[in-house]
């Protein structure tokens, strides 16, 4: 499973967000205590497409893959180019990948890796696929209001790309994937699709109780729901994936959750007794990439030469966020 990943620049700091808002609530050091972000990535110009021919052809070099050997691209985005076509389709033919290929997108967010390497997993034991390359590319900027606090000192704009073979499948667990698209209102971009087209009207802005501005063209997240809607299902998430793998915790290296804040992932790591040395927190310097976030978190770790994210290495990995969505499985390095 080789994995690579392109971060976008320019580089959104703590201390240029401090200066737009202009207020004593939302200093530097205090964003930093409630997110644990001290920086985002931002792809101004840069489409979806862009950032995954950059991730994908820095796979290719550090690899030595040529395109000519992909048969299938599943691409992960909620930031597409266009409604249609398929953002895939660009990526492949700007790749030069062959015309005999399949190239697909799906539409998920914080569970899109997780989703992506279920799919691989069975498009690839079904030998419809030998060689195929999983790219999550996301520019959830591209959705918030400049002046919404609350959503624009946690994301960040970023994609992955990983090559996986058969064998690569042989080594991935057992899923578990789950669903409740009760909280679909939790985080969404109200305006823009079919069953709100954009409008005078939907671009209207207005502010929120807690001082936040965007319109119905912004995406909006009621980030006390979504954080309750995680303390309440991971434990039992992170427990059915144990049991369906015929593992216990203490048989895992090394835990990767969705890198969504650093105040979510404290307290799922407290909550579920997991030792800090084998739980991942890297979310400081580039923010919440959505279906990004496990991909990069996994191979910076193994960039730093984690001893806990090795060859022969369990690491469990988990995703959970819009939809709701939310998902897990094994690896084995």
């Amino acid at each position: 499973m080789k994995t690579a990943y392109y971060l976008p620049q320019p580089i959104l700091t703590n201390e240029t967000l401090e200066a737009i808002y202009a207020s004593a609530s939302w200093t530097a050091s205090k964003i930093y205590r409630k997110t644990g972000i001290k920086s985002r990535h931002v792809a101004s110009a840069e489409l979806v497409s862009d950032m995954a021919v950059k991730a994908s052809k820095s796979l290719f070099s550090e690899y030595g893959v040529s395109p000519s050997e992909i048969d299938f691209v599943l691409l992960c985005t909620q930031s597409p180019d266009y409604f249609l076509p398929s953002t895939a389709c660009i990526v492949q033919e700007r790749l030069g990948i062959s015309t005999l290929a399949g190239a697909l997108d799906y539409n998920l967010g914080c569970s899109g890796y997780i989703y992506g390497l279920a799919m691989a997993k069975g498009l690839l034991c079904a030998g419809v696929a030998s060689n195929l390359l999983l790219i999550t590319s996301e520019t959830y900027t591209k959705h918030i209001h400049p002046l919404d606090r609350s959503t624009r000192t946690v994301f960040g704009d970023g994609a992955s790309a990983t090559l996986l073979t058969k064998s690569d499948a042989e080594r991935i667990g057992e899923f578990v994937l789950c669903t409740d698209g009760k909280g679909a209102q939790s985080l969404i971009v109200p305006a823009g699709g079919m069953a709100m087209p954009r409008t005078d009207d939907t671009a209207e802005e207005h502010e929120d109780a807690s001082g936040n501005i965007r319109s119905l063209d912004n995406i909006y997240m009621n980030g006390p729901e979504i954080y309750a809607f995680t303390l309440r299902t991971l434990p039992g998430l992170i427990e059915d994936i144990l049991i369906k793998n015929h593992t216990t915790m203490e048989e895992i290296d090394y835990v990767i959750l969705h890198q969504a804040s650093k105040l979510v992932l404290t307290s799922l790591r407290d909550k579920l007794n997991i030792p800090d040395d084998k739980f991942c927190i890297d979310i400081e310097e580039i923010g919440n990439t959505v279906s990004s976030t496990i991909p990069i978190a996994l191979k910076r770790a193994i960039e730093r030469k984690n001893p806990k994210v090795q060859t022969g290495c369990k690491i469990l990995i988990a995703g959970f966020g819009v939809g709701y969505s939310w998902g897990g499985t094994i690896i084995i390095l």
